[in-house]
């Protein structure tokens, strides 16, 4: 993750909070104990379509949000789809599982502690750049 050292100039508080509010619509339904990717996902994208006319600063940071909750859906429903077929299905339980799920809690982990921080920082007016996110969302925003 990546951050410039100095906050943007020309940006005011309104600014700031709709960036930073992007990062928490997308952890809305964990904060309440429910983990649903796919529902975390469809408000992100509903939140960045509400301030597609906002400063490129919060439509950016918007952009982000939803990407990364893109390739977390791609990963979790992999996870859910696995153990539903173990508890519905004729599937067992076996190492590979074991391990996918480890690794699963890991990166939704670190997914969650980089969206708080990015929340955070983005509040204070910082841009946070996460590593393969913010490339991919400077390709994909245009000032």
């Amino acid at each position: 993750m990546t951050e410039s050292t100095l906050p943007p100039v020309g940006l005011g508080e309104n600014d700031w909070e709709k960036a930073s509010n992007s990062y928490l619509m997308s952890l809305m339904f964990i904060m309440i104990g429910l983990p649903l990717p796919l529902i975390n996902l469809i408000a992100s994208f509903i939140y960045f379509l509400n301030n597609r006319r906002a400063s490129h600063y919060a439509r950016w940071h918007c952009l982000q949000a939803v990407l990364s909750q893109l390739a977390g859906v791609f990963m979790n429903s992999i996870g859910i789809y696995w153990t539903l077929s173990i508890v519905f299905g004729s599937k067992s339980l076996s190492n590979p599982y074991i391990a996918y799920l480890l690794t699963l809690l890991f990166f939704n982990a670190i997914e969650y502690i980089a969206t708080i921080y990015a929340a955070i920082r983005t509040r204070k007016g910082f841009h946070v750049e996460w590593w393969v996110f913010g490339s991919l969302t400077n390709l994909l925003c245009r000032r």
